[in-house]
Parts: C-alpha cells; structure tokens; sequence
C-alpha cells in the first residue's frame, strides 16, 4: 500500500519517521509533497526510498492514503485543491483537530478520517486520537487502527472532546516538559546542584515515574500517598505546590477551548462545510 503525507513540517515528517521506525512503512511506499521543496528534499536526503512528488493531482493519483499534515489556517485551500483529484475508495487523514469529521466528509469525496498524533509516537510510544467520518467501512476502521497501532495506543473518541483530549495527549508533552524545566530551575536557583545534574535526576526520575504507572503498581493519588508520610518534608512540597497552582490547570484549559473555538469559527467561515 502507498501512503502519502501532504506537508513534511513538524508533525508531518514526526508522523513518516515513526511509521518508518516502526517497520510500518517501507520508503518506497511513502509520497510527500510539501509547499517548501526545501524541506522535502531535506526528508528525501535522510530517506531516499520516499517519493517527491510535483502535485497534488500526482501524489492523489499514486497513494491510497493520504495524510493532510499542513497547518490549519492553510487547510480550507487543501481541500479545494485536493477534491478533483481523490476518489471514492482513497481515505483522507486530517491532523487538524480544529476541522470536525463530517466537515471532513462534506469537504472531500474521498473517506476520511482524523487522528491527532503525539510527540510521544516518535519514541513509539503515547496515544494517538483517532475519530472516523461516516463514509470509513468498518474494514477501514480496523485497517487504520492497526496501523496506527504501530507507533502509538490509538484511541477513538468522539467529537465533543476532541480539545480537552487533544490538550491532554497532544499538548500535554508541553505543558509537563515545561512544568518539569520549571521544577529544575526551581531546584537550581535555591541549591547549590547544578542545572547539569538537576536535568539528569528529573529526567530520570520522570522516566521512572513513567515506568512504575505503566506497571499498574500504583496509581496517581496512590503513589503521592505512598511518598508523602505524614509530618514529611514531601508534604510540605505539595502544600507549596497546591498553594501556589490552585485552579491553574483550570485556567489552562479553559485558554486552550477558548483559542480552539475562535480558529474553529475562523476555519469554518472559511470551508463553509460545517453541517447545519
């Protein structure tokens, strides 16, 4: 099976080098096309076996996938180039969260279907968030689920949640990445420990932490009962910490649903796809 990747940007060349790594996809079935030639040439040079193609009309025409992997705002122009050059039995994959299903399905004559991949897929790893458009055959389904099963945990979810699950599987690597760097200045600034030595222990200890989860040993408020022994110094940690983020979290995703609607109304006017 051909497969192709409109876009080789961050997500799209992330997404082509997990399949690759993951054994489940040979170079010589994968087609890109991107709207900087640089960067495909830059992907081909570490590939060789990948296809660039010159047009969308060519890439359509040679891959029974297709993954959109441009940026939102450009995705309204896809969709009208795309449409004379895909098929009924072609599938279409969209990583724009902001675009829902059946926008998806009203936009192309193709099949299509969207998952929202992680950063965490490059280590073969994470979730993916997969939601299908009504035209997918339940053969569809599983032939996607399975594929993508090869990088990640692929999850089906449904419309209604696509933000906050996307916030928490997509964004989520972020926004602890940046928590976790908070952390290490924090231990820095106070100490005497080096920002050398800090990042190594706090990248350990979350690997670890990682680990011990996935063993199913503990669970999150389990494990922070196990730790914290009362009259501890981890509890007056978490005293510290639960004074200071309070409703943190809170504001963060009521930030990221507001953004969402405003691009998702902006998207729409713009593709006039979405159902009454």
């Amino acid at each position: 099976m051909n497969v192709g990747f409109i876009g080789t940007g961050s997500m799209g060349s992330l997404l082509i080098e997990s399949f690759i790594d993951a054994g489940a996809l040979k170079q010589t079935n994968i087609s890109i096309i991107n709207r900087s030639p640089e960067k495909a040439a830059a992907l081909k040079a570490t590939y060789p076996g990948i296809t660039v193609c010159a047009s969308l009309e060519e890439i359509a025409s040679t891959c029974e996938w297709l993954f959109l992997c441009v940026k939102p705002k450009e995705m309204p122009a896809l969709f009208h180039a795309l449409q004379p050059h895909v098929a009924a039995d072609q599938i279409a994959i969209s990583i724009t969260s902001p675009i829902s299903v059946e926008s998806l399905d009203a936009a192309l004559p193709c099949k299509t279907c969207r998952i929202i991949p992680s950063i965490l897929n490059r280590a073969l790893s994470g979730s993916t968030l997969v939601t299908f458009g009504n035209k997918c055959t339940q053969e569809d389904q599983a032939n996607l689920l399975r594929f993508v099963s090869t990088i990640s945990e692929p999850l089906q979810i449904e419309e209604a949640i696509t933000r906050v699950a996307s916030d928490i599987v997509s964004c989520g690597p972020a926004f602890f990445s940046f928590l976790a760097q908070r952390f290490i200045d924090g231990a820095v600034s106070e100490t005497s420990i080096s920002q050398e030595e800090a990042t190594e222990l706090t990248t350990s200890m979350i690997i670890g932490l990682g680990k011990l989860l996935e063993s199913g040993h503990y669970t999150l408020p389990a494990l922070q009962k196990r730790v914290c022994v009362p009259g501890g110094i981890t509890g007056e940690g978490l005293a510290v910490l639960d004074d200071e983020l309070g409703d943190g979290f809170g504001s963060l995703f009521k930030r990221t649903h507001e953004k969402y609607a405003t691009e998702k109304e902006k998207l729409l006017a713009e593709v006039l796809y979405e159902p009454k």
